[in-house]
């Protein structure tokens, strides 16, 4: 199963970001994500939006799928059912439920839009 290296992201965009010598405030004027929320990014502290890992993608010139590692699969379902949690278990469940809410706004407002804007025409 693959999953997000936050490490790998960070890395990719600080990188990215200093050869291209932007700022942060710069990237986040190119992007339309605030120079804070990049900073989080960067510090691995911040898991950003789809949109936002496209804009970042298309900006700065990397591939969105080269930020996925493989990961050893995990017995999820006894994570899941708070059985036997350590407390890095019981902070991914916490993290994984948070990224699930967020993509189901993100999907929401995306298909609102999409509306508005067949509406439109």
């Amino acid at each position: 199963m693959k999953e997000l290296s936050h490490q790998r992201l960070a890395k990719t965009i600080r990188e990215l970001r200093e050869e291209k010598g932007l700022t942060m405030e710069e990237l986040g004027m190119m992007t339309g994500i605030n120079r804070i929320t990049i900073g989080r990014i960067e510090r691995e502290e911040y898991t950003p939006s789809i949109t936002q890992f496209e804009a970042l993608s298309n900006t700065l010139g990397f591939d969105l799928t080269e930020m996925f590692v493989e990961k050893d699969r995990t017995n999820s379902f006894v994570a899941l059912r708070s059985e036997a949690l350590t407390l890095r278990e019981e902070e991914g469940v916490e993290r994984l439920f948070s990224m699930m809410l967020s993509l189901r706004q993100q999907i929401k407002l995306r298909s609102s839009f999409e509306n508005e804007s067949n509406h439109a025409k």
